[in-house]
Formats: structure tokens, C-alpha cells, sequence
């Protein structure tokens, strides 16, 4: 799946380009802590679009208590969720196979319009710059074409630990 991912360089389709199981080959992420279902967009390196179905799909849990009667998606997991796509445009390079990311710092974050269940998340993540192993992405994440989060994402890559 490494593979594929870095053959996807480029692309630009509206069909899935990873599913979960493409996603979880290059991110370390798992359930119930992976928020994006599948890529639809890929160039390796550079850019990634990334979809989360439903916001309750994999919150109810969080949504329940945040806030009883009127469930809006934490603001921390949008971002987490953005850094998830952007883990994908990142670790998708050949010399990043087997490695992963881990998150530095937020800058400009600024967050327009409440995610609630029912809503479906686009998120993009665009590698502003990448060297040596850090890096940093703009990031944003629309419900219906509306904006609902933005900001900057900085990150390094680092081997993976044994085991993970």
C-alpha cells in the first residue's frame, strides 16, 4: 500500500483514493483514535483531501457529553483530524515509509462554524514547507463549502518505535 500511495502523486479525483486500510498503512492511527475516512485527494508531498463521514461516526462517545442536548465535534479533534490528512500527504514520501508524525505546534487556528452530527468534514492540508525531517501545513476543514476551521499545523517526522 506504501507503494500505491506514492504511484498516487499527482492525482486528482473525486473517487477514494485510500480507504481506512490505505489511511492506516501509512499513519500509525488506529480506533477508536483515527478520524478520517478516506482520501480524495493525494499528491504526495504536497497536498491531501481527506473526508470524515459523519462527525458522530467516530465521536458519539465525546459528542454525548460535549454538550448534552446540543453535540458539537471538540475543536481539538478537527484539528487532529486535519493532522491526520496531512500525516498522509507527509509520510507518504518514500523516505518517510515507516515513520511517522508527530505534532509541534498550532499557530492561527480560528474556528468558524460548529461540527455537528450529521455533518460531513472536508479536510485539506497543504505542506507549506518540509525540511529535514520538520515541517509545517495549512489546514482547513469545510462542512457544505462553509469554513469551519483553519490554521497551521507544524510537525516532525520521526522513526517509528519498535513495535508500533
Amino acid at each position: 500500500m506504501l507503494a500505491a500511495a506514492a504511484e498516487l502523486t499527482g492525482s486528482r479525483m473525486s473517487e477514494p483514493l485510500l480507504d481506512r486500510a490505505g489511511i492506516e498503512a501509512l499513519i500509525p492511527h488506529r480506533t477508536p483514535f483515527i478520524f478520517v475516512d478516506r482520501i480524495v485527494e493525494l499528491e504526495v508531498g504536497q497536498r491531501a483531501v481527506g473526508i470524515m463521514d459523519d462527525v458522530a461516526a467516530h465521536t458519539e462517545h465525546v459528542l454525548r457529553g460535549h454538550f448534552p442536548g446540543f453535540p458539537v465535534l471538540p475543536g481539538v479533534i478537527i484539528v487532529e483530524a486535519l493532522a491526520e490528512v496531512g500525516g498522509v500527504a507527509a509520510l507518504g514520501m518514500p523516505e518517510n515509509t515507516g515513520k511517522i508524525a508527530m505534532l509541534t505546534g498550532l499557530d492561527r487556528w480560528r474556528f468558524r462554524r460548529p461540527a455537528r452530527p450529521g455533518d460531513q468534514l472536508r479536510m485539506e492540508a497543504e505542506l507549506l514547507r518540509y525540511r529535514r525531517g520538520f515541517g509545517r501545513a495549512a489546514a482547513r476543514a469545510t462542512i457544505d463549502g462553509g469554513l469551519c476551521a483553519s490554521g497551521e499545523i507544524s510537525f516532525a517526522i520521526v522513526e517509528r518505535p519498535e513495535g508500533l
